[in-house]
């Protein structure tokens, strides 16, 4: 089983940005896409995707982010990174990686962003 640890989150003015990161404990090749995940505050379990990218580099985006936020990989370090700009409040919430489709048991604790105004 692989184990996702996020990391990278803090307390942000608008406008600006951060970086996550996601280590992999280990590569599981079964999974062609990874991608990060929201969980906005009062939407309870609810994770919505946010960013994707696939082993060659096929990279996609929600709406509410595109151009704002860069999903990339580093194969050999087995981490995922999100680079994001231009934050806005409603960027606030936990940040998860996951498989695309996400996969119940590789959820880690996540990462709390909050951007304020």
């Amino acid at each position: 089983q692989v184990q996702l640890v996020e990391s990278g989150g803090g307390l942000v003015q608008a406008g600006g940005s951060l970086r996550l990161s996601c280590v992999a404990s280990k590569r599981d090749t079964s999974i062609n896409v990874m991608g990060w995940y929201r969980q906005a505050p009062g939407a309870g379990d609810q994770r919505e995707w946010i960013a994707g990218i696939s082993w060659v580099w096929t990279t996609n985006y929600a709406d509410s982010v595109k151009g704002r936020f860069t999903i990339s990989r580093d194969i050999a370090k087995n981490t995922v990174y999100l680079e994001m700009n231009n934050l806005k409040p409603e960027d606030t919430g936990i940040y998860y990686c996951n498989s695309v489709p996400h996969r119940d048991d590789y959820w880690g604790q996540g990462t709390r962003v909050t951007v304020f105004s």
